[in-house]
């Protein structure tokens, strides 16, 4: 009887484990940075972050102790194994290229946006010209699918998101999200 009950508290134990997946939190994986980052390193990394479901944060500045440095560095560890489980031992590569290919993609949007009826007709609406759009991109996957979010920052009020759009840049079609 004694056996019977160790191996169910054995069983219960292992059946509750949890995998550790670092800083996983709202459907995303945090990486925590600090420094001063590459120039329109940012701009890629939010880019590509609802594909990847990566997001970065930069917890410090360029000045930081050897203990932060450390808990920063243990924490992106465990969160880095948790990618390493979903996407693979070359996520990294792969991650890199998306981010170097983040920019001509960006630019791509930007040719099907700028020629479409739909994209200058909502500008107009926004009394924003077509040479001077503020606007984020992210890829959304590897099928062309993008979201774009359009700001106006002249705006006295605290929302200055006027609209956001789907591009698909294999299909060249734009779409208004309401």
């Amino acid at each position: 009887m004694k056996v019977a009950g160790f191996l169910f508290i054995i069983m219960i134990m292992l059946s509750s484990c949890k995998k550790d997946e670092g800083s996983y939190h709202g459907g995303y994986y945090w990486i925590y940075g600090y420094g001063l980052p590459e120039m329109g390193a940012q701009e890629k990394m939010d880019g590509i972050s609802e594909k990847w479901k990566i997001k970065h944060y930069a917890v410090a500045g360029c000045m930081i102790s050897n203990e932060e440095g450390r808990a920063v560095n243990a924490i992106n560890k465990r969160t880095y194994a948790a990618i390493e489980r979903k996407y693979g031992k070359g996520w990294r590569a792969a991650y890199a290229n998306d981010m170097q290919d983040f920019a001509m993609k960006n630019v791509d949007v930007m040719d099907i946006l700028i020629t479409n009826k739909l994209f200058r007709d909502e500008l107009k609406k926004h009394y924003i010209e077509a040479y001077n759009v503020d606007k984020e991109v992210f890829e959304l996957n590897n099928e062309g699918e993008f979201k774009v979010i359009v700001y106006n920052h002249e705006l006295k009020y605290e929302n200055k998101e006027c609209f956001r759009l789907s591009v698909n840049t294999k299909n060249r079609t734009v779409n208004l999200i309401q």
